[in-house]
């Protein structure tokens, strides 16, 4: 193998080059990106970075050392195509780059709502879209966060921190559900309320008022609520439309096994854009997680390379963290639609946060999730229980 393609330029791409190199792959990796950024870190952009007390270089991921990996960069630009067979990669300024072997890591970008759109609203997903945002979050102003998950719920609480008068709507019944059940969603619900931030919850938008710029947010109960800046947080789409017609089996994402590999020889998929066979459920899975992009790629670019490699076995376990009004929010595992919890630590609640739990469909632990309180003495409030289950092993270790 001579040639590596690969398709995307954010966590999941730079941590493919990275494999590969690491594991001995000496030909020429050309990294496409349709950002005219280098890589960058997304996590802050809703947090550090949007309450400006991170800058761009603070949330850059290529380091000095990244100079050795010999990448060919092509950053602006676009992937058109890609013909299967040959493994062959259209840009949108014509060009065409064949190689042995091509990663797809496009990632995903956020779901919008329908429609042409005033002025003043936003969906965050880019180092551009934070750009924009932060201009528009003056103090004063009224903010609607349009869903409450993890997204929504960080910018809210920035936002509140910048002292914006800020309202969350979620069509939902209860906020984070999907994540995380009904009662450790309620749990993280009521970090909003302890805040004063009003969350109108089971409730959808209408339409959108105001032109050219937003003045107010029509929802599907009759209410109108006044606005001035509008952010959409509602998911995120799978970046694999360029990919119909190459023969790749698209569903939600690109369809891989375990180790990334695709319907097509040479081809893989890593990141926000794969619907990867997880063993840890016995299914299928597209995650968008921060360490589901840096991890997966190794595993990837062995398959590619024909080597062995092997992740230590609680990166199996999916892991995410979330920062919300000064609380921490970890989640380790998967949660099953028919699982219950299990309060192993705590009293969820507005003044602690949710505390270790454990999601146990028909009694076998499957996921754990915690929420800490800053403490007295700069620490977090809270303690864990040893309980003996892979998920919250993995999040002590997280913790730790």
């Amino acid at each position: 193998m001579r040639d590596v393609t690969v398709v995307g330029a954010s966590l999941a791409g730079l941590a493919t080059a990275r494999a590969l190199r690491a594991q001995g792959f000496t030909g020429t990796i050309t990294v496409v990106g349709d950002e005219e950024h280098a890589p960058y870190d997304r996590p802050p952009l809703s947090k550090e970075f949007l309450a400006g007390s991170s800058d761009e270089d603070a949330i850059a991921l290529t380091e000095d050392d990244d100079a050795a990996l010999d990448v060919e960069w092509r950053l602006g630009r676009t992937a058109l195509a890609l013909d299967g067979p040959t493994r062959a990669v259209t840009l949108d300024d014509g060009s065409i780059l064949p190689a042995d072997a091509v990663v797809l890591a496009t990632g995903a970008r956020a779901r919008n709502l329908p429609g042409e759109l005033p002025g003043g609203v936003h969906t965050l997903r880019t180092l551009d879209d934070a750009r924009a945002l932060r201009a528009d979050l003056v103090p004063g102003r009224r903010l609607v966060v349009v869903g409450a998950g993890f997204v929504g719920a960080e910018v809210a609480s920035t936002a509140h921190g910048f002292g914006l008068d800020v309202t969350i709507v979620e069509a939902a019944p209860v906020p984070l559900q999907r994540a995380l059940g009904p009662e450790m969603g309620t749990a993280c619900g009521h970090l909003h309320a302890a805040a004063g931030v009003p969350l109108h919850l089971g409730t959808g938008v209408a339409r959108l008022v105001g032109s050219p710029r937003i003045t107010g947010v029509e929802l599907t109960d009759g209410r109108e609520l006044s606005a001035d800046v509008v952010v959409v947080g509602i998911g995120a789409i799978p970046n694999v439309e360029w990919l119909e017609g190459s023969g790749l089996d698209l569903d939600d994402g690109v369809v891989t096994d375990a180790a990334g590999r695709t319907n097509l020889p040479g081809v893989v998929a890593v990141g926000d854009c794969a619907s990867t066979h997880r063993d840890y459920t016995g299914s299928r899975l597209r995650l968008e997680h921060w360490t589901n992009a840096l991890q997966q790629p190794a595993a990837a670019a062995a398959a590619l390379l024909g080597t062995e490699h092997s992740l230590p076995a609680h990166h199996a376990v999916p892991y995410f963290w979330s920062d919300q009004y000064g609380h921490s929010i970890q989640f380790a595992g998967h949660r099953a639609a028919d699982g219950s919890v299990r309060i192993d630590d705590g009293v969820p609640g507005p003044a602690t946060g949710s505390s270790p739990c454990s999601s146990t469909p028909r009694g076998r632990p499957s996921a754990c999730s915690a929420s800490t309180v800053p403490g007295p003495s700069g620490g977090c409030a809270g303690s864990w229980r040893n309980v003996s289950t892979d998920p919250i092993r993995h999040l002590r270790r997280r913790s730790a």
